[in-house]
């Protein structure tokens, strides 16, 4: 079993980390940084990522933590969506394309199997335990939301 004890801990929650600040400096560059509404898009959709996994961690419950999971994905669809736009725009190259969209899809299924890991778990959160002042999960080891697919 895996135990969580910090956000941090959470490998979609790094690779969200890092996704948020490639995608940062992607939107930075050329005409991309003149397109004010999708850069300032993109760049909410993919911080939004990271941000509800640590808001939904935060609040010390599985079912909150489930929840504000199922945001996080629905963000990172949104910053796939976005990055079509830009691809469309000519603001990124395919190559570009391809591997911000392989990042986030991959993000997207780390948060579907920590989802389905949560559901198993035992642990409820720090609510129902009022005499921890930390929440651990302990997550399956055969949960796929630690893969590298």
């Amino acid at each position: 079993m895996a135990k969580i004890n910090r956000f941090e801990d959470l490998e979609v929650w790094k690779l969200a980390r890092k996704l948020a600040g490639d995608i940062f400096w992607l939107s930075q560059e050329g005409s991309f940084s003149k397109d004010f509404e999708l850069k300032n898009q993109i760049n909410r959709a993919s911080g939004s990522i990271m941000d509800n996994i640590a808001e939904g961690f935060g609040r010390a419950n599985r079912a909150e933590f489930i929840v504000f999971l199922g945001y996080s994905s629905g963000s990172s669809t949104e910053v796939k969506s976005q990055l079509y736009r830009a691809l469309d725009r000519k603001h990124i190259e395919q190559e570009q394309f391809n591997l911000f969209y392989s990042t986030t899809d991959r993000i997207g299924k780390m948060l579907f199997g920590l989802i389905q890991a949560l559901k198993k778990s035992p642990v409820r959160g720090l609510k129902y335990k009022a005499a921890e002042d930390e929440v651990t999960y302990d997550l399956r080891e055969d949960a796929d939301f630690n893969t590298e697919n």
